[in-house]
């Protein structure tokens, strides 16, 4: 089974995420805001993170994705941003700073679905180089 970890921090949104994958093949994580994010992506080593941007606290979304494509161990892991901000300056800072993808809010959940679908057929997925260890 492979582990997504949820960074948001609007509980209704996670919940929509959760509840989507629930039916999939998926151990969900949470959490609820970037730095809760970062502790949990070094512990729990997601096959895949969902990253909202914008979140209160010492770090925002673009912050733990610089700081995961920077760790070794983490930097493999396929970043899928969920931002209600769409312009392409948007769209460009997220994906400079490594994510895989950026998906715009409102977002269907079928959308979300296909999109993981895609990422998860690739296989270098989940695929931690040995010398990372």
């Amino acid at each position: 089974m492979k582990k997504i970890l949820i960074v948001e921090d609007q509980p209704d949104i996670r919940r929509l995420v959760r509840m989507t994958l629930e039916f999939e093949d998926w151990e969900i994580h949470e959490a609820p805001d970037a730095l809760t994010g970062w502790e949990m992506a070094r512990s729990v080593q997601p096959d895949v993170v969902l990253l909202d941007v914008m979140m209160p606290g010492e770090l925002d979304g673009l912050d733990l994705c610089r700081a995961m494509k920077s760790t070794p161990r983490l930097h493999g892991v396929p970043v899928i941003i969920l931002s209600a901000r769409g312009g392409s300056a948007d769209r460009e800072a997220g994906l400079s700073a490594g994510a895989t993808e950026y998906l715009v809010k409102p977002f269907s959940p079928m959308q979300l679905l296909v999109l993981l679908g895609n990422i998860v057929a690739k296989p270098e997925v989940g695929k931690a180089d040995s010398r990372d260890a």
